[in-house]
């Protein structure tokens, strides 16, 4: 059974990648995401669940340590859990994980935002280059990332 990771930010990021969540059960799944009180049901719902520390950016000098912190640990999870493939929805918490499997040979997923239907995000831009498949919720999206999939909304 192929190992698959699930790994976004909280909020909305998160919100759309649970809308994947019918996948779940296909593979060895293991979700990643940050740690926020109005998650942590996710630990006792699903089998696999990590948590990387909540980092804003209107924190820099904060942001920059949970930054460093949550490289490294991405690192150590990612060594631990192994996955062939690795699934996101953004954002920055997903950036260090999606570069760390390229690096590893895993296959990277990334499904950029239906928030953004005329600008690129910053993770979005920093992921595409590497992305095995990297597809759009908006078809006007393909003008910004031209070897993008149009998958259609999530929701």
């Amino acid at each position: 059974m192929k190992k698959v990771m699930f790994i976004s930010s909280t909020g909305g990021h998160l919100s759309e990648m649970l809308e994947l969540s019918d996948l779940f059960s296909l593979y060895d799944t293991t979700i990643v995401t940050e740690k926020t009180k109005s998650n942590l049901y996710l630990k006792e719902k699903y089998k696999s669940v990590y948590f990387l520390v909540y980092g804003t950016k209107s924190h820099f000098l904060t942001y920059f340590f949970k930054f460093i912190y949550n490289f490294f640990k991405s690192l150590y999870l990612y060594l631990k859990i192994r996955p062939d493939v690795i699934i996101t929805t953004g954002t920055h918490t997903a950036v260090s994980m999606c570069y760390i499997g390229k690096l590893f040979k895993s296959r990277i997923i990334y499904i950029e935002t239906l928030a953004n239907r005329t600008t690129r995000t910053l993770a979005g831009k920093i992921v595409y280059p590497i992305a095995d498949y990297f597809i759009v919720q908006w078809e006007s999206m393909l003008k910004l990332y031209p070897k993008a999939i149009y998958g259609g909304f999530i929701y």
